[in-house]
């Protein structure tokens, strides 16, 4: 390994990483086949899968975020020379790309004269493979201009992330299909039908950041419990500053609808996010090794993600399970589903990882 990239393997990282994964594969899958009459948020059961999923997407993404930065910042290079500047753009693009391939809507590829206004508009929104893109480019960005400006890596991605976060409940309220294409404006809010805009989920990204600078920085600081009660009494805060903000928005009279950009929410999500990265990180201090399949699931992050949504949805070249079966499975029928689905997803890691060591078998 080069020496000015000294890699110590961050367990809880990976099972970060593991534990996201799995959150969006059985939460996609349930969410595709679970029958509309057995979403009771009464059910304690549905009522915690419901919290779970909420939570799932932030955890992906201050994931992705932790682990970008953390290899970035460990190559001892100035931004010009760093490798991983040319590889952090090719996979920004390559994410943007698949992001939009696995929702394109005709199989004529060039034909779009048969194309629906409905399938245009599923097709323009911005789902998790751009988001997560553009906030790896973000990234990249970011910490050009922290070198550039001899700025503090911490206080430029932090400001970075706070900054989208705060003007993001201001964002939804604009109208940005009026004054932008579809194309773009899908980046901006959820009008135009995106999942994840820019504004606020690539302050997740970033947020994740943060803790990657501090990790690549202190190489070993993830041994010690220190660490995860830092990280456990920052998530708290966040999570107290959440309750406040609700507490001084209801004494106003303020109270409105609650939507991915409201900035309650948005603290408890980074709060959370941080108490279970405390909790898994402290887990970890007792444990050594990790078998190879969790590593293998964290490195084939990208290819579960696909290929378990085009199972699931479909796209212009292959039904999906949601035009066959639909909403129509009880919740015992959809927990089995999710967890087949998961069996597949790992038979297939498996597969590509053995067909990749016969690979390289053969070359030597």
């Amino acid at each position: 390994m080069p020496h000015e990239e000294k890699k110590h393997r961050i367990i809880f990282i990976d099972l970060m990483r593991t534990f996201a994964v799995f959150q969006m594969v059985q939460g996609h899958t349930i969410d595709t086949l679970l029958a509309d009459n057995f979403r009771n948020p009464d059910n304690l059961i549905y009522a915690i899968w419901h919290f779970l999923r909420g939570v799932t997407a932030p955890i992906f993404m201050f994931t992705a975020g932790i682990v970008f930065t953390y290899l970035f910042r460990l190559v001892q290079k100035s931004f010009s020379e760093n490798p991983r500047v040319k590889n952090g753009i090719k996979r920004g693009l390559l994410l943007i790309f698949l992001g939009y391939l696995i929702r394109y809507p005709t199989w004529t590829v060039f034909d779009f004269s048969y194309v629906s206004d409905y399938s245009m508009g599923v097709f323009l929104a911005v789902d998790v493979l751009q988001l997560i893109g553009f906030g790896l480019l973000a990234l990249l960005a970011l910490l050009y201009l922290s070198e550039k400006f001899n700025l503090n890596d911490y206080i430029a991605l932090s400001v970075a992330a706070l900054l989208i976060f705060l003007v993001s409940p201001m964002f939804f309220k604009i109208d940005w299909n009026s004054h932008l294409p579809q194309a773009i404006a899908g980046y901006f809010y959820t009008g135009t039908g995106s999942l994840f805009p820019f504004f606020p989920w690539a302050g997740y990204v970033i947020a994740g950041g943060v803790l990657g600078a501090y990790l690549a920085k202190h190489p070993l600081v993830f041994k010690s419990s220190k660490f995860s009660l830092t990280l456990l009494i920052t998530g708290f805060i966040f999570i107290v500053v959440s309750m406040v903000i609700n507490y001084v928005s209801a004494l106003k009279g303020n109270e409105t609808a609650v939507n991915s950009a409201t900035t309650s929410l948005i603290f408890f999500r980074v709060g959370f996010v941080l108490v279970l990265n405390a909790i898994v990180s402290y887990i970890s201090l007792k444990v050594s090794s990790l078998p190879k399949l969790i590593i293998l699931i964290g490195r084939n992050t990208l290819m579960i993600y696909v290929v378990h949504l085009l199972i699931l949805y479909g796209s212009a070249w292959n039904p999906g399970l949601y035009g066959w079966i639909g909403k129509t499975f009880n919740g015992v029928q959809a927990t089995i589903s999710a967890f087949v689905m998961f069996g597949l997803m790992i038979f297939m890691v498996l597969l590509f990882d053995k067909f990749n060591i016969k690979n390289k078998q053969l070359v030597t």
